[in-house]
């Protein structure tokens, strides 16, 4: 399964496009707005009242307001202890609504580091005006108590290390069990207790504590990606406490981990096919021939890596999981497809450079070897206790067929996903099932045609599968469709979220 994150576009258009360096700035006036985060009175168990009740001490942070708030840790027993959730916080410019709570997806994705980094890119100036934006890094991430796991060294160890055998054989899947079992064993001693109540359901009830702490009847929120995940579990869990709900490039509850991997396989496999397109019509492209030929090009590229690795200056070795990552990180937004230029030109030259500077964004990677977050170990986390797993060699390869034929150039690297969770130390918490939110406030479901990290069919289904789901459709390519440059789409979001006017249809943007 690969991470889907708004977070993550930001990442890939700064490294092709200074002139973003605007949108991303975090120049913004200093703030001088009274605290608005009274909490409320809740109705809430005497277990948990401490949590609901808590006032947040709100300090300057650079141009905007952080705080730390206290969840349970085990939502079963709050008398058990406790974790604290990193905020940040940007007043209402204008004639304020309320708290509008941000997250970027992942899942592991920082929405403290996203607010902070890039508030324009995260919302448009109407929503500023209009509501406190606040940013949180959910329990397990970044800033907040957090997911610990390997040392840089380990964990380029684990991400790039060349795994022995032939793909799919024996040796092959005895040698990533041992990998995932070491990996696991190390977030289990690192981490602690924490580890087993990391998975959505208890992240978003952690949601309704934020919505209290800051004063708020109601939740209004804003999910990119995994978050749209995290934002229909709060729904269906409290669809009284619904305020208003946007989830931007939707993933389906009701999907299971093999059904992610699946559409996205074929996502990135038709984003792949978009860009060798593109390519074969312009002067210096890497490729010749038909798009057939191309992608038959790169499938032997990518064989050609698993069975000889290139050596990269730092010692690293490029094989084919390492440069399918290098692949799909540009294919989250069109604009970075001239990256992929200089990728696959580089690679059939013998250089693993661009490979690895692709690769290392995707990863949160440092040139220095250093990693910015933990994302990837939160990553995990998150998904083990999500999705329950089946590493039956028989299954996965049934599932690797499956995944090659509908994806052939992209598929096969896609396979065998769950042999990382089958060894995870806890149980899955979640199972996947369609989440309906009966009584619920109208919900804003926002899907893009050619989405490939969360392919369009998954907003259409959890449109359908909310009982107030509200569909808007974007006809285009990348990956969320809010606040980019289709005035269809913000103008739909920013009248719901500041109006709370519903589309009579889908404007088919």
């Amino acid at each position: 399964m690969r991470r889907s994150s708004r977070i993550r576009r930001v990442g890939v258009v700064a490294a092709i496009a200074v002139a973003l360096s605007l949108a991303l700035s975090g120049c913004f006036p200093a703030q001088h707005a009274p605290d608005t985060s009274t909490p409320r009175s809740e109705k809430v168990s005497a277990a948990l009242a401490p949590f609901y009740g808590q006032h947040l001490d709100w300090r300057a942070c650079g141009t905007f307001q952080c705080a730390k708030a206290k969840v349970p840790l085990d939502w079963s027993d709050p008398s058990s202890g406790s974790v604290e959730l990193a905020l940040i916080r940007h007043y209402a410019t204008g004639k304020r609504l309320g708290s509008l709570l941000v997250n970027p997806g992942g899942p592991g994705g920082s929405g403290v580091d996203f607010i902070r980094d890039s508030l324009s890119y995260a919302v448009d100036k109407k929503l500023q005006e209009h509501y406190d934006i606040v940013g949180f890094d959910p329990r397990g991430v970044g800033a907040s108590t957090a997911v610990k796991c390997y040392d840089a060294k380990k964990m380029d160890e684990y991400l790039f290390g060349i795994t022995p055998g032939q793909r799919g054989s024996d040796q092959w899947i005895q040698s990533s069990t041992r990998q995932a079992a070491a990996f696991a064993s190390a977030c289990k001693q690192n981490t602690g207790a924490l580890l087993g109540q990391v998975g959505t359901t208890s992240a978003a009830r952690d949601l309704d504590v934020l919505r209290a702490v800051l004063g708020d009847a109601k939740l209004n929120y804003l999910g990119y990606s995994y978050g749209t995940l995290l934002g229909a579990t709060y729904a269906g869990l409290y669809p009284k406490n619904v305020g208003r709900l946007v989830l931007d490039g939707a993933l389906d509850p009701a999907s299971s981990s093999f059904d992610v991997n699946l559409g996205q396989s074929k996502g990135f496999e038709q984003e792949l096919t978009a860009y060798v397109t593109s390519c074969l019509k312009r002067k210096g492209c890497p490729f010749s021939g038909s798009v057939d030929d191309a992608l038959s090009t790169i499938s032997h590229l990518l064989a050609s890596l698993d069975a000889s690795p290139i050596r990269n200056s730092d010692g690293r070795e490029l094989g084919a999981n390492t440069m399918v990552t290098a692949i799909i990180y540009p294919l989250y937004d069109s604009s970075a497809w001239s990256l992929l230029d200089d990728l696959f030109q580089s690679v059939m030259s013998g250089s693993a450079k661009v490979a690895f500077s692709l690769a290392d964004g995707y990863y949160e990677r440092n040139s220095n070897g250093t990693y910015s977050d933990n994302s990837t170990e939160a990553f995990t986390a998150i998904n083990c206790l999500d999705y329950p797993s089946d590493a039956n060699p028989a299954t996965m390869r049934k599932q690797a067929t499956e995944l090659t034929q509908a994806a052939p150039v992209i598929g096969p690297y896609m396979s065998y996903g769950d042999i990382g969770c089958a060894v995870w130390p806890y149980k899955p918490t979640r199972t996947p099932a369609p989440i309906h939110a009966t009584g619920a406030a109208p919900i804003l479901v926002v899907g893009t045609t050619g989405d490939p990290a969360t392919p369009y069919q998954w907003a259409v289904n959890l449109s359908h599968e909310l009982e107030s789901g509200h569909l808007v459709t974007y006809h285009g390519h990348g990956h969320t469709a809010y606040n980019k440059s289709n005035s269809c789409v913000n103008d739909a979001v920013d009248a719901f979220l500041v109006d709370g006017t519903v589309p009579q249809k889908d404007p088919e943007c």
